[in-house]
């Protein structure tokens, strides 16, 4: 979260690991939260970052990544853009398969994050013929939007895309739908629409949580030793007046209870924001085709940069199988 926080929750009254003891510590916990998590993010606190991997590793992963990012400059990405179902104006970037293949794969970055961001994920999937499509999600990069989704609102965000992509590609166009944290959890909250049930060949969720209400119920009660219940309640109520929703009203595990899209699950081992139980109840709630990848040595959204041979041959043999090829 955000030492501000950190610091409130832990200030705001005399009442020691009893918890949240009065409203008024739980408004202002409520209230902090709020404003650090649902409004459009204006960039990633150092802290956040610490939560994702120890920061030599991270320096080593931006050494590795830098020939990813001159790819990304050498392609022809086209802007495209799209109308959300609450009419805010959707952003991403498109790039062209070089022999196209009937195969389009459309990436969902985390929270705080945006568009390029995917590049790593982008370029392996362009070189095995696909056509790619990033994603900003909604209050992210240039797309519009006050208030950032954590899924819920984003899953229809999701639908949009897909129709999108059946318009521009036809209905025979396998669709792949690929997301880190929350976008992870989003690639998953989709699926439970039909007409995504539908449309989508394969789906990979890497270090999703199962809901906002879960996850941010783990953090405080891991770093702050408060109970979360009211103090989620209180932001709940306060993303529900803002935003339109609540944090406990959908989650990946209602999703997919009637799932038939095969899914592979990634999560980091050594993840300290999203807990791999996450991931493991995710698999387990799954009565698809599906397959779990932990990957060792891995932080939040690191596991590609920490076994990038072993997280690329995994989607290889999981696409293979779920496409039928």
């Amino acid at each position: 979260m955000n030492k501000n926080l950190k610091n409130l929750l832990l200030t705001g009254g005399t009442l020691g690991a009893a918890g949240v003891g009065s409203g008024i510590t739980a408004g202002v916990a409520s209230l902090i939260l709020f404003n650090k998590t649902l409004p459009r993010p204006r960039g990633t606190d150092p802290e956040i970052i610490d939560e994702f991997a120890d920061r030599a590793k991270m320096e080593e992963y931006k050494v590795r990544m830098a020939p990813v990012g001159e790819w990304m400059e050498r392609q022809a990405w086209e802007h495209v853009t799209l109308r959300a179902r609450d009419g805010l104006r959707l952003h991403a970037l498109f790039l062209a398969a070089e022999r196209p293949m009937g195969k389009l794969a459309i990436f969902h970055h985390g929270f705080t994050s945006h568009a390029v961001d995917n590049a790593s994920h982008a370029k392996f999937f362009h070189e095995q013929g696909y056509e790619v499509l990033l994603l900003d999600l909604r209050a992210h990069g240039e797309s519009e939007g006050d208030y950032v989704g954590f899924g819920i609102l984003d899953r229809y965000d999701t639908l949009e895309w897909v129709r999108w992509a059946r318009a521009r590609f036809g209905k025979d166009v396998k669709i792949v739908l690929h997301g880190t944290s929350m976008g992870g959890a989003t690639v998953l909250m989709a699926l439970g629409l039909p007409e995504i049930q539908e449309a989508v060949s394969a789906v990979i969720a890497d270090c999703a949580y199962t809901s906002p209400a879960d996850i941010f119920s783990s953090v405080i009660r891991k770093d702050y030793h408060l109970p979360p219940a009211p103090i989620i309640k209180l932001t709940s109520a306060r993303a529900q007046k803002a935003a339109g929703y609540r944090f406990d009203e959908y989650s990946t595990l209602d999703a997919l209870k009637n799932n038939r899209v095969p899914v592979l699950f990634v999560h980091g081992k050594e993840d300290k924001f999203v807990p791999t139980w996450m991931s493991q109840k995710n698999y387990e709630a799954c009565p698809s085709k599906k397959r779990l990848l932990m990957v060792e040595g891995a932080g939040h959204g690191s596991s590609v940069f920490e076994n990038q041979p072993l997280y690329e041959q995994t989607e290889k043999a999981f696409l293979a199988d779920a496409l039928g090829e």
